[in-house]
């Protein structure tokens, strides 16, 4: 051991083990730094503690240290993520029997519920032509047709083949979670942007040689569309079109469900179409429904003024 190892505290060495393990694993800069800054803290509050000294006592004292200083809850989550990580890896490497971070309880977050885009936010985004950014206008806008108009999730919508549209009846066959399946009305303006978009895909299978492919959505190689690309194609094309930044494929399944909800559709109908397996999960709509209630009943109401 050299010198300035000496000259370190077996907390601080232990530290330095667990950087390099990271960057050993090629962990990315901002993570190693992440977990420098938040676990160098607890080392500074150690002090010289021996390893097998550390407890879940000495983790809570410094956890109410962070509450002390004005963090978060976040913060101090994410700070005990960290910790729990490190003394993971000291377990490892045999340096503590335990991990006494898991006997730490992480502080409760507040559950919040997601931005959803209003109606007319929606309809502009829809009823204009799409950005320059779209790469491949026909299918980027069904793309945004099928998951606003049926509330499907993105792996259902990737997971579509061209058999699975019903043109005549207005229904396509989605493959849920757990393997079940279930039919789901498609608007009138969906089924228009998939006419507008299926001579574009006979025409790049053709020309890719890849007419046995049977995924409805491709990309311009005639391969099924990701999920990853669809995520990507969503937030390209609402952040273009004046939305936030965080509106994602699920975005667009809870503006269906929410929608649905305010123009009166009954809870178990939606329920139906989104697949939920329990209604307590279609439930959580009301709570956006009854937030957007209480804006208005606190502008409007002269008692509430």
């Amino acid at each position: 051991m050299s010198g300035a190892d000496q000259t370190r505290t077996p907390v601080q060495q232990a530290l330095d083990g667990f950087l390099r393990a990271l960057a050993a694993r090629n962990a990315s800069v901002h993570t190693i730094k992440a977990y420098r800054t938040d676990i160098e803290e607890f080392v500074t509050f150690c002090g010289p503690e021996e390893l097998r000294s550390l407890d879940h006592l000495l983790i809570r004292a410094f956890l109410a240290q962070l509450y002390e200083r004005g963090l978060s809850k976040p913060s101090v989550a994410r700070a005990l993520s960290s910790l729990r990580s490190f003394f993971k890896w000291m377990g490892r490497e045999g340096m503590i029997e335990s991990n006494p971070a898991l006997l730490v309880a992480a502080p409760k977050l507040p559950k919040r519920l997601p931005r959803v885009p209003t109606m007319e936010e929606m309809n502009s985004m829809l009823d204009t032509r799409m950005p320059e950014e779209a790469a491949f206008a026909e299918r980027d806008r069904l793309i945004l047709e099928l998951l606003y108009g049926c509330g499907i999730r993105n792996s259902e919508l990737t997971g579509i083949n061209i058999e699975d549209i019903h043109q005549r009846q207005g229904l396509v066959l989605v493959r849920g979670k757990g393997k079940k399946q279930r039919l789901v009305p498609v608007a009138d303006t969906s089924m228009i942007a998939l006419r507008e978009y299926l001579p574009r895909r006979a025409a790049i299978l053709e020309q890719h040689r890849h007419k046995g492919e049977s995924a409805l959505l491709v990309n311009l190689r005639g391969s099924r569309l990701t999920t990853r690309s669809v995520g990507r194609i969503v937030k390209t094309i609402a952040v273009a079109g004046g939305l936030p930044r965080e509106v994602h494929p699920h975005t667009l399944r809870h503006a269906f469900g929410t929608h649905m909800l305010e123009e009166g559709a009954d809870l178990r109908a939606i329920q139906e179409l989104l697949g939920h397996e329990r209604l307590s999960t279609t439930q959580r709509y009301t709570q956006l429904t009854t937030r957007q209630v209480l804006d208005v009943y606190d502008k409007t109401h002269p008692r509430a003024k």
